[in-house]
């Protein structure tokens, strides 16, 4: 048994005690038997992640709410999850940072392949290039 299986377990069984939910209620809601209810709230048994967010819709919760920062700092285990800058930026901004990291690792004659491409697929819409040759 884990502690963090157990911390999801205590909160899942907070919250439908506060709803006035049994166990069998909530296995009918989530598709198991009261039996499996009572393993995932002691921490005997995992929660799967399809399975937790049926479950915290069944308990009209955000999924969030199993993993709230001041329950996990009590776990020895785990840390703030700080995200890749890229993760907060728009997703062409994503791809662009995308093409620069695996451009940078092309050699000299892979670089002008790529940009020739680029820039013939780019033409249409920029009427100041030309189409290139990929010869150069």
């Amino acid at each position: 048994m884990n502690s963090i299986d157990s911390l999801v377990g205590s909160k899942i069984r907070a919250r439908r005690t506060s709803l006035g939910i049994s166990q069998v209620e909530l296995g009918r809601a989530i598709g198991v038997r009261f039996q499996q209810v009572q393993k995932y709230e002691s921490g005997v048994n995992r929660v799967s992640a399809s399975r937790l967010w049926m479950i915290a819709e069944a308990l009209d919760l955000h999924i969030s709410h199993f993993f709230e920062e001041q329950s996990l700092d009590s776990v020895p285990h785990c840390k703030q999850f700080d995200p890749p800058k890229r993760f907060n930026q728009p997703r062409d901004e994503q791809a662009t940072q995308e093409l620069v990291d695996l451009f940078t690792d092309l050699s000299a004659e892979q670089k002008h392949a790529v940009l020739t491409i680029i820039k013939n697929m780019s033409a249409p819409s920029h009427p100041s290039l030309s189409k290139i040759d990929v010869e150069g």
